[in-house]
């Protein structure tokens, strides 16, 4: 390309101004200068930009082309400028969000709104496709925020410790574990374990029953909490997931929950970033919110007002269990 940013700046200013004084002026260019750089431009392309018709430049066919041209340039710089500039402020920018966790994304939504309300210019978006790795994602750049967990290793990020949740085994009330103070992995050799992902992806599958050396009568994946309490409820399977989740079912007496193994099984969830975009205002204030409302928080109703509104806004929007 032989045109810069600079050069349709001086050509956008001779036809607004009819002069390459008052271009000068405006560009804070001396007539020489600018004079010099308008012959430059036409000896680059070829062509003659502009006419002189007494005291006032005309653009010519070209200079008609390249003013228009200039307009769109101008505008599409200015505006990329503007952003980044708001962006680097942190009002506005992309959050893309995945979980360690099918389950988990139960919890967000009331969390993503009221994020939304605060900071409007940030567009939120959920990347369900990165569940199975989110830290490679985050890693290769597709992700902006992880939650996850499994500690990173990589120095390239920032943890940020939200809450620790149990994991827990749900049955049916008449099944024979109902009346047990606890369930070791062994003792799932003769059960069909209903699972929220794939074996392959589970944190409960990866986590204790391979750890264990033990095989399940039979797995069945079924991608739905509410399905798989029902399922246990029928007394057609097991299933182990956080208590937070099970909660309410637990509180109904639907279903029995018995720790795993007696001294249980907790995972301690983080969000992870990177390092640069973790000092980010809108990128804080959403970690803020997930750590003081975090689905382990029994008797919780309603978010907690965490937010701080930027200045100047308006009020408006894996391994799994």
């Amino acid at each position: 390309m032989e045109l810069e940013i600079r050069h349709f700046r001086l050509v956008a200013a001779i036809a607004q101004t009819g002069s390459v004084t008052r271009a000068g002026e405006t560009l804070h260019l001396t007539q020489s200068a600018l004079s010099h750089q308008l012959r430059d431009i036409e000896s680059r392309l070829g062509a003659r930009l502009f006419h002189r018709v007494g005291r006032r430049m005309l653009p010519t066919d070209a200079g008609r082309l390249l003013v228009e041209t200039a307009a769109t340039v101008l505008a599409t710089v200015g505006a990329a400028e503007d952003r980044i500039r708001k962006a680097s402020q942190g009002a506005e920018g992309t959050l893309r969000i995945s979980t360690e966790c099918y389950t988990v994304y139960h919890w967000l939504p009331p969390i993503l709104k009221q994020f939304q309300v605060a900071h409007p210019g940030v567009d939120v978006r959920i990347d369900a496709a990165a569940t199975a790795n989110p830290l490679r994602a985050l890693a290769d750049g597709q992700l902006d925020l992880a939650v996850v967990s499994t500690a990173p290793r990589d120095r390239r990020f920032a943890m940020h410790p939200l809450f620790d949740d149990t994991m827990l085994v749900i049955v049916a009330p008449t099944h024979p574990f109902a009346r047990r103070s606890s369930v070791r992995p062994h003792d799932l050799r003769s059960e069909t374990l209903l699972l929220y992902a794939r074996k392959e992806d589970s944190f409960v599958y990866q986590r204790v029953i391979v750890r264990s050396g033990i095989t399940p009568k039979a797995i069945q994946q079924i991608q739905l909490t509410e399905a798989i309490v029902e399922l246990v409820k029928a007394g057609l399977g097991v299933a182990i997931l956080a208590e937070w989740a099970i909660a309410p079912y637990v509180r109904a007496r639907e279903v029995r929950a018995i720790p795993l193994t007696g001294g249980g099984h907790r995972r301690r969830w983080s969000a992870v970033t990177l390092k640069d975009t973790a000092k980010l205002p809108y990128m804080a204030d959403f970690i803020r919110l997930l750590a003081t409302n975090t689905p382990n928080r029994v008797g919780a109703t309603r978010l907690q007002p965490v937010l701080r509104m930027p200045r100047g806004s308006v009020r408006r929007r894996p391994l799994a269990s």
